[in-house]
């Protein structure tokens, strides 16, 4: 780790608020993953849960990247997680007094989802101003690692407490993002955001506008949209652990986990021998490995083979993460990252929830390993086609 980050105070209070947000966002990915199992036993129900967050954020990304540009950032993100966390106190009483039931749930899902789309472009927004000059790409894989090693502690935790009583981990969760408001509340950051546009159409789609013109930028951003909506097999692990591992939520937790396990030692790596060269074609080879072990993942029938591949994904995913924030990053200026950051967030994180989606869907027509499979074998192809349709971005050398 780089020792001059943590002695930025912005950066440690930024660092400890990412991680105790991603550590509850983790355990709620397991409690309702699997409380949605339990109650439908239904592939389609957990395809659903993604569909769910995916709409909101859909319908309010562009409106929330201008709200990043326009107004305190610290302010927008803690009323997010303020909503979150209301949210996960009504899933625990739900859950302690037993009359919680699949649609609630989806309706909480979706609350979630909104919040997010407002939050997450703002928090991405704050990372270049909490971070010493020369150094954003290691802050962004250190701050990265805040997130994967909550979904190393988060999932196995999560796990162990619903086995204990479904409703004490969506508590936990209610704690955690009051923290990490809290937390945020503190950073002081030297260059405040100052509105500048009035909020016009224009004004509020001109994120779309800087991507579609920076061909870099839309290279990077779509192929981790396909790659993460093909490869979206993680949706598909209460099916694996129950029905083909045979294992029940402490496993659950354990297979959410093993990625970050390999995201955690990919950022150690990469804090330590920057990379430096070759940056495009890096990105292209992470995903391709990436592809490769959803495909281990989808075949295998050994919880250690299972685990292995999971952690070989994790790994190559940060390199992807880490080439393509620090490329938005670098090549937006401050007064557009929330807007640019909403697209990047619509492209790629809300990905994730139509990934689910997608998986659920195909696991549903076709079974959870031919879905699987085929998702590995799509992210393949779309990293080689997109080699030959975006040069550029294969050719970008350096992270400048």
């Amino acid at each position: 780790m780089d020792t001059a980050l943590f002695r930025h105070r912005p950066f440690v209070l930024f660092f400890f608020a990412r991680a105790v947000s991603s550590f509850a966002a983790q355990i709620a990915a397991v409690a309702v993953g699997w409380q949605v199992y339990a109650l439908t036993h239904s592939a389609f129900d957990l395809g659903m849960v993604g569909l769910a967050q995916f709409l909101p954020v859909a319908g309010l990304t562009f409106f929330a990247g201008h709200a990043a540009d326009r107004y305190d950032r610290r302010r927008v993100v803690q009323i997010c997680q303020t909503v979150e966390g209301a949210v996960a106190l009504f899933l625990a009483a739900g859950s302690l007094g037993g009359w919680l039931h699949v649609g609630e749930i989806f309706a909480a899902v979706a609350v979630f989802g909104a919040a997010r789309a407002f939050e997450s472009p703002a928090v991405a927004a704050l990372l270049p101003g909490a971070v010493p000059e020369g150094l954003l790409q290691k802050g962004t894989a250190i701050s990265s690692s805040a997130f994967q090693a909550a979904t190393i502690v988060g999932p196995a935790f999560g796990g162990l407490l619903y086995a204990l009583s479904p409703g004490v981990p969506y508590a936990l969760m209610a704690v955690s993002w009051l923290v990490s408001g809290w937390l945020i509340g503190q950073l002081v950051l030297d260059k405040p955001v100052v509105a500048k546009e009035p909020p016009t159409l224009r004004a509020l789609f001109a994120g779309v506008g800087f991507v579609r013109r920076n061909q870099a930028i839309l290279g990077t951003i779509s192929l981790d949209l396909f790659a993460v909506l093909l490869g979206g097999a993680t949706a598909l692990l209460p099916i694996y652990a129950r029905d083909i591992l045979h294992t029940g939520p402490w496993g659950l937790g354990l297979l959410r986990g093993a990625p970050a396990l390999g995201a955690v030692v990919m950022t150690w790596a990469i804090t330590r021998y920057p990379i430096s060269r070759r940056v495009g074609m890096r990105m292209f080879q992470a995903v391709i490995v990436f592809g490769l072990a959803t495909i281990v993942f989808a075949l295998s029938r050994s919880m250690a083979v299972t685990l292995m591949a999971l952690v070989i994904m994790g790994a190559a995913d940060m390199v992807s993460v880490v080439i393509r924030l620090s490329l938005v990053q670098l090549a937006t200026p401050d007064e557009m990252r929330g807007r640019v950051g909403a697209v990047n967030f619509l492209f790629i994180n809300a990905s994730n929830q139509l990934g689910e989606f997608e998986s659920g869907m195909t696991a549903a027509l076709f079974g959870a390993v031919p879905a699987a499979a085929l998702g590995g074998i799509g992210t393949v192809l779309i990293a080689l086609l997109w080699m030959k349709l975006f040069p550029r971005l294969r050719d970008v050398e350096r992270l400048e």
